[in-house]
């Protein structure tokens, strides 16, 4: 096959152009920060409250753009047809990155999509009404054993670290509950305000950002009581063992040029370790748990093993 100078010529000025694009990078042009949930939940507002510091550290703007639903895969599908110039980066949670791939066809391959950091680690909760009938997990449990499937649970959809343990606790508890998706916390919270549902998952740190006058939590689900919540009891202490928190990062497709990922993390380290972000995330009950983008991926096959574990619980699981 015969190479022409035109074609030669034209490959040197793509490359010099690709190559100008990215020494550029990241002062010209935003980098789009895309969130997998709706505005006002936990992983959404630890990402408006990392980004001005972000900004600053690479002089560059991050408008957050909102992509909810299917658990994560509308944001992680996005970003897996972004071209891998540095200038899409969303938003990474566990479980529902990994549930997502149990049993599912996804219109993005898991493999393109690599951590950039872990920011946050916050465990979970439910919470009802402040008025109701429910003041512990027992008291909720007890109904539902007199009334199977009539307790409905609202979650930010399946795999998710709500939906998760709902199925711990009704394996744990010889339950039966009743899932119900919804594209946020806040969306969760309103629904049950309304009455439409008789309970929701959060974490710790949205629970105690909400309004405590009208929310009761009734467990946790960690080891030992978040710092955030040391008067709510774990879910072990009542008897059930359910264990399960919310892990939420960054990431951006694995071919985006290592340097460039490089930095990023950098940026993201550097931030975190900014007293004036440590007070604002303070303030907005975000529980820092920095871990390297490499090592929370290491992380990630048995953290996939121990979901699958928990699918298996129930057959059929809703």
């Amino acid at each position: 096959m015969t190479i022409t100078k035109t074609a030669v010529l034209t490959a040197t000025l793509l490359a010099a152009g690709t190559g100008a694009a990215l020494a550029d990078w990241p002062t010209d042009r935003p980098i789009e920060l895309i969130v997998a949930f709706a505005p006002g939940g936990g992983t959404d507002i630890m990402l408006r409250t990392l980004a001005p510091f972000l900004e600053t550290e690479l002089d560059a703007q991050f408008p957050v753009l909102n992509r909810p639903g299917a658990s994560g895969e509308i944001a992680y599908t996005a970003l897996s047809q972004a071209r891998p110039d540095g200038y899409t980066v969303s938003s990474l949670n566990t479980p529902g990155f990994l549930t997502m791939q149990i049993g599912r066809k996804l219109r993005y391959d898991p493999a393109d999509i690599c951590p950039i950091a872990r920011i946050v680690e916050d465990p979970g909760t439910f919470i009802v009404q402040a008025g109701s009938e429910y003041k512990s997990l027992t008291d909720l449990v007890a109904f539902a054993k007199a009334n199977p499937g009539a307790v409905s649970v609202g979650t930010t959809g399946v795999g998710t670290d709500e939906h998760l343990a709902m199925l711990q606790l009704e394996q744990a508890a010889g339950i039966d509950l009743t899932a119900v998706p919804f594209g946020g916390a806040n969306e969760a919270k309103t629904a049950l305000l309304g009455g439409h549902v008789a309970m929701i998952g959060l974490n710790v740190g949205e629970y105690t950002t909400s309004d405590r006058s009208s929310f009761r939590a009734l467990a946790q689900f960690a080891e030992q009581r978040s710092t955030l919540a040391p008067d709510l009891p774990t879910a072990k202490e009542q008897g059930f063992d359910v264990l399960m928190s919310s892990e939420r990062g960054l990431a951006a497709r694995c071919d985006v040029p290592e340097d460039i990922r490089a930095k990023l993390a950098t940026a993201v380290d550097t931030a975190l370790a900014n007293p004036e972000f440590q007070e604002k995330a303070k303030q907005q009950a975000l529980p820092l748990s920095f871990k390297s983008g490499k090592d929370w991926q290491a992380d990630m096959p048995a953290r996939l093993e121990r979901f699958t574990e928990i699918f298996k619980m129930i057959e059929g699981g809703q």
